[in-house]
């Protein structure tokens, strides 16, 4: 009776995930002075202080715990990492990611190649820098971790991207550290596979670092 008065209910849309006041459309700013200590050693360069957030990804991981990313207008992610739950309390990682190079993957030879040599090496070069790989498996080999990511963009798009990832990190002074995440990207597109190769470098955040501008 009812649907036929006023119509079926629209689905619900799906909540864009916020933390610590990040939210999709809000801005944020990192400690000027941070910056001017940091990016003198870091690969990155000229970065902002104030980011404007026009998307954010989601990764739920099979441990139980969860990944956000809130993308910038400045090339950028802040990464958040939660371990048992969705609160402050549960955050133990906070990074500020550049993006730092895109390469298409043109074939599935060389698509499988990536993901079974390319991604996961004992060491990578970044402009004459030597980041050494941080996730380690018992053998001789440790593949890329995999995890799909939901995005959420200020028009409404929803889409999904299977990653396969590894993460590496070099020495900064005074027990710093700058890292490197390797990322094969993977899309399902009209039918088609549309992949990638994105190498992004980044650093560690604390919560006292970051200002909420609303």
């Amino acid at each position: 009776m009812f649907s036929r008065l006023f119509g079926k209910k629209a689905p619900e849309k799906a909540k864009t995930p916020e933390i610590m006041g990040l939210y999709l459309g809000g801005s944020f700013q990192i400690e000027p002075l941070k910056l001017r200590v940091l990016e003198p050693q870091l690969v990155m360069n000229k970065a902002a202080s104030t980011h404007i957030i026009q998307a954010v990804g989601e990764v739920n991981l099979d441990t139980g715990g969860k990944i956000l990313r809130f993308y910038t207008d400045d090339d950028a992610f802040l990464q958040v990492i939660l371990d048992g739950g969705d609160t402050e309390s549960h955050i133990t990682d906070v990074k500020l990611w550049y993006f730092y190079e895109t390469k298409t993957v043109g074939s599935d030879k060389q698509w499988e190649t990536l993901i079974n040599e390319g991604i996961s090496q004992a060491h990578y070069n970044v402009e004459g820098y030597q980041f050494s790989r941080v996730w380690e498996a018992i053998g001789d080999k440790s593949p890329p971790v995999a995890m799909t990511e939901r995005t959420y963009e200020e028009d409404g798009d929803v889409s999904e991207t299977d990653q396969f990832v590894m993460l590496y990190e070099r020495a900064l002074d005074d027990d710093q550290v700058e890292t490197l995440l390797v990322c094969g990207e993977e899309k399902l597109i009209n039918g088609n596979f549309d992949r990638c190769l994105v190498l992004s470098t980044g650093f560690n955040l604390t919560q006292g670092d970051i200002t909420i501008n609303g």
